[in-house]
């Protein structure tokens, strides 16, 4: 069965049909497009509209448009609000998906798609891809819903007051999960951290009558959270290290591509394996356990998927570099970085064993206000905590950590991720652990790359 035919688009859209067609998946990139997808033309940087011919010729079976355009398409007033129908009706539709969102400072993206493997295990589930978790993303992850859909995760982020309650409406979540709250996006936040657990809270407003909140415990907004939750008709159910949560975290022991967690679940005790190495996957993992209770799927499951859920890329993926006379590992951490995962992926790196030393490569943290110099310079008391022997700093926020760093600890300092990137390369040896870490937008991925291009040099050597 399609996912939508023509008639069934503009019905939820209160478009106009030009031309019979249905469509198997939705799609708003002509690069990642696939044969049967409906395209639909947004108002970006460019007109999308310029891109309905070469979308149809890849194989696009219709578009959806504002204006009118050759080929099978239908035609509405606005295609980003028919966007927003569309996800409804997917919604609507679908009335026996159990249906959970996560949002939260640090990890929602790795706890979405941990969440999506245990659903996978259940029975047919759909989920948001990569970081799909905007105004945008909430109701394409919505529109590509098909019909027989029997549990489902979304992401929700955001990065100021007030973008959550649209779109936690959108979703209607019968269960919710708040990672943790910590100073992120605070730039955008007069009130600074409460502002940003207040917009967390926000996902709430979608929640279903009787609907689960799953809340860090350990977190010091747990109660402004939890009150919020239970005001909003919601069932709290808590994780983290005391005694009282209903999902406690007893140890997290970091090895080598893996770790073992102990635990228990309502009191039931459990150890279990799972591929990450980073202290932060303790906590997350009691919150999919869960995440996946309230959506209904088993314990054996939930197990299941956290032993064989592998860690996202730039997100404490690991990769074993070959060198000349050896090789180190390097731990990319590229993708995303605050003050809050920071200091817990040094505590990780520091609990690993290694024949060599333990080096990071840091660039800019960014969205931290008037305060960025500060949170910059607060990392060298972790850091020596975790006695990480090199550290590398690029960027002009992380400046102030490299002035707050011991000259012992010094590895290298330049104004870019790709300046830095090269003395990262040289001093890099057989034996050490090499953690990359930074913000998307301050190009730590460059220096992932100039390390990884160390080993396949290597291989063509060989």
């Amino acid at each position: 069965m399609s996912l939508w035919t023509a008639d069934e688009i503009a019905r939820a859209t209160g478009g106009k049909v030009v031309g019979d067609f249905a469509v198997d998946g939705v799609s708003i990139d002509t690069r990642s497009i696939e044969t049967g997808d409906l395209f639909v033309a947004l108002a970006g940087v460019r007109d999308g509209h310029e891109f309905v011919a070469p979308a149809l010729a890849k194989g696009a079976a219709g578009a959806l448009v504002s204006q009118t355009v050759e080929g099978p398409h239908v035609l509405v007033e606005d295609t980003f609000k028919a966007l927003e129908l569309l996800g409804e009706a997917a919604r609507i539709r679908a009335v026996q998906t159990r249906r959970g969102a996560v949002t939260g400072s640090v990890g929602k993206t790795s706890v979405t798609q941990a969440v999506r493997a245990g659903l996978m295990l259940a029975g047919k589930a759909h989920s948001s891809v990569k970081s799909y978790n905007n105004h945008i993303g909430v109701p394409l992850t919505l529109a590509r819903m098909p019909r027989d859909t029997e549990r489902a995760v979304f992401e929700i982020g955001m990065n100021h007051t007030g973008e959550i309650t649209p779109l936690t409406r959108f979703v209607r979540p019968h269960a919710v999960a708040i990672t943790t709250v910590g100073p992120v996006h605070v730039e955008n936040f007069p009130d600074g951290e409460i502002g940003v657990a207040c917009a967390k809270a926000e996902i709430f407003d979608g929640l279903e009558p009787g609907g689960v909140a799953i809340l860090n415990a350990d977190n010091k907004w747990f109660d402004l959270l939890s009150d919020a939750a239970r005001a909003a008709g919601g069932k709290v159910l808590s994780f983290g290290a005391g005694e009282a949560c209903d999902a406690r975290l007893i140890d997290f022991q970091p090895q080598a591509g893996h770790a073992v967690v102990q635990a228990r679940l309502h009191g039931k005790a459990l150890d279990f394996p799972i591929l990450q190495t980073g202290f932060h996957w303790g906590p997350n993992s009691m919150a999919v356990l869960l995440m996946l209770e309230a959506l209904d799927v088993s314990l054996g499951d939930s197990l299941a998927a956290l032993g064989s859920f592998e860690p996202l890329e730039g997100r404490g993926a690991e990769k074993t570099i070959r060198l000349a006379g050896g090789a180190f590992t390097l731990i990319d951490e590229s993708y995303n970085a605050n003050p809050i995962s920071m200091t817990a992926a040094f505590a990780t790196l520091g609990a690993r064993k290694t024949s060599g030393r333990r080096i990071v490569a840091l660039t800019d943290m960014l969205e931290l206000g008037e305060g960025g110099p500060a949170f910059h310079a607060g990392l060298a008391e972790p850091l020596e905590k975790a006695a990480i022997d090199l550290v590398f700093c690029a960027g002009p926020l992380m400046k102030s950590l490299w002035d707050a760093l011991p000259s012992t600890r010094r590895g290298g300092y330049a104004k870019s991720a790709a300046e830095l990137a090269p003395q990262v390369a040289r001093a890099a040896e057989p034996g050490d652990l090499v953690m990359v870490k930074g913000s998307n937008g301050s190009k730590a991925g460059a220096v992932t790359a100039a390390l990884v291009a160390l080993d396949a040099r290597s291989g063509e050597a060989g």
